[in-house]
């Protein structure tokens, strides 16, 4: 009996080993800096910090930029934009926000599904409600300046390897719908802690989420106007969003351990010059931004202006921005823009008392920024002396207002510029804001953005709306007129 009683003994260690010896293996093949499953709190503040500084200011940025002639590429890849070679119609030239993009949306489907009934947190309705704030909010930008692009297929790695692409007009229904599912989700009581310090934006107030959403129906309502023009609407959204700048959403930067995107590239690049026509608009308006935003390369140097579309390429001649400071914010949506889409939406109405009102507004707040710093009072002053004339008629207000927004986004607000840019050219009202490059007129200005190189060259569907790229030159996206 004991002899069986041994052989069990030794049976058992033996498993016992074996099991102990599985378990250590496990544990060394464990990539203990790639958790297979995080907290939804540690993944939201990731796609935040994403978000304003891998794709709001990102590339796209730095592009728009060009394009719309805040500054002049004047080196490197920014100077072949300027002169129209090779980058806006190459697939590398927007290949990493259109992968920092995806990721984002990867990550908060994953945040969604575990906040959503069934899901490991679900009851979580302040994470929910931002993810769902987010995802709207990435999602826009993706669509915005590449068109179509993979949406319902997308986001299934390993299930589906080469997505279709989603009409711009069906992903625009679902930004609605997310921001719709935000503002509701977040409205509610949740047992789980507030978010307090992990959330970079607001800090855990709900209350600003909410308006944030709200905003961005404005915005989005606005960036419809081709197709479905509802201006009541983007003032009702206006007003349930950013009471002041204080509400408005930004991501800031230390200066230490993380710095403003546009400065981060001046530092590496330095492939901007100060803009000729952008110069131009500040100088007919005496406006008093104009001694803020442009500096000599060096310091008690020649401010020298770069002619737009046939700058030298050369580095340390022309004038740079003097906005591109080390703690410059990033803007994701701000409150001077929400005024200035209200007065936009008053003025298409012919209310032009109330778009004035807005418009005001929204210059004060601008030139109120962190890295302009113009008084009130003489921010006032400019708008009663130099714009409020000019608001004589239903379009010389549209075009001023616009004009305002546009020198109002230089330069971290360069992609927003740049949909208004392109939304006016569809409107008939291309005039508005006077670009000077002069090979826009030989139908070279970009329309759109090329898509990311990973996907045309691994995902046929994405390589065939491709082609070579030369596509970017003459087809609008949908809500400007185009039909992708």
């Amino acid at each position: 009996m004991k002899k069986y009683i041994n052989l069990l003994m030794i049976a058992l260690c033996a498993v016992i080993v074996y099991s102990c010896s599985e378990d250590i293996m496990d544990g060394i093949n464990r990539n203990v800096n790639n958790p297979t499953d995080v907290a939804t709190r540690l993944t939201i503040t990731d796609v935040m910090t994403s978000s304003a500084f891998n794709v709001t200011g990102s590339d796209l940025a730095f592009y728009s930029s060009c394009y719309i002639e805040h500054n002049v590429g004047i080196y490197g890849q920014l100077y072949n934009a300027e002169i129209r070679t090779s980058e806006p119609t190459s697939s590398t030239t927007y290949n990493n926000p259109w992968n920092s993009i995806y990721q984002n949306l990867l990550n908060l489907k994953t945040v969604i599904a575990k906040c959503s009934d069934g899901g490991s947190e679900a009851g979580n309705y302040q994470i929910l409600g931002i993810a769902q704030t987010l995802t709207a909010y990435n999602l826009a930008i993706l669509t915005d300046v590449y068109g179509d692009v993979p949406w319902t297929e997308a986001l299934q790695p390993g299930v589906i390897y080469t997505p279709v692409l989603d009409s711009q007009e069906s992903i625009y229904a679902e930004i609605f719908k997310y921001l719709e599912s935000a503002t509701t989700n977040l409205a509610k009581e949740t047992t789980f802690p507030a978010l307090g310090t992990q959330d970079f934006l607001y800090a855990g107030n709900v209350a600003n989420w909410i308006k944030f959403a709200n905003g961005l129906k404005a915005r989005y309502t606005m960036r419809l106007s081709v197709k479905n023009p509802d201006y009541d609407a983007v003032i009702t959204y206006a007003n349930s969003s950013f009471a002041s700048s204080a509400e408005q959403c930004q991501f800031n930067y230390n200066g230490s351990t993380a710095s403003s995107p546009f400065y981060q590239f001046f530092k590496d690049r330095n492939y901007f010059g100060a803009s000729t026509s952008f110069h131009n608009k500040l100088v007919d308006r005496n406006d008093p931004r104009d001694t803020v935003f442009f500096k000599p390369y060096t310091a008690g140097g020649e401010l020298i202006f770069a002619p737009n579309g046939t700058p030298t390429q050369a580095q340390g001649v022309y004038g740079i921005s003097g906005l591109s400071t080390v703690n410059a914010p990033t803007y994701l949506l701000s409150y001077h823009e929400i005024q200035f889409l209200k007065a936009e939406a008053y003025a298409r109405k012919n209310d032009l008392v109330n778009a004035g009102d807005a418009l005001k507004k929204g210059i004060v707040a601008a030139c109120a920024k962190a890295n302009i710093k113009v008084s009130g009072t003489n921010a006032a002053a400019y708008y009663d002396t130099k714009v409020a004339p000019k608001l004589t008629s239903q379009a010389s207000a549209l075009k001023e207002i616009m004009v305002q927004k546009y020198i109002a986004f230089f330069e971290e607000e360069a992609v927003e510029a740049y949909n208004d840019v392109r939304r006016l050219k569809a409107m008939g009202e291309g005039d508005f804001i006077q670009l000077d490059n002069p090979l826009n007129s030989s139908t070279k200005f970009p329309l759109r953005y090329t898509y990311g190189a990973d996907d045309v060259t691994t995902n046929a569907n994405v390589r065939d709306a491709y082609g070579d790229g030369s596509y970017v030159y003459t087809a609008n996206v949908w809500w400007a007129g185009g039909t992708n």
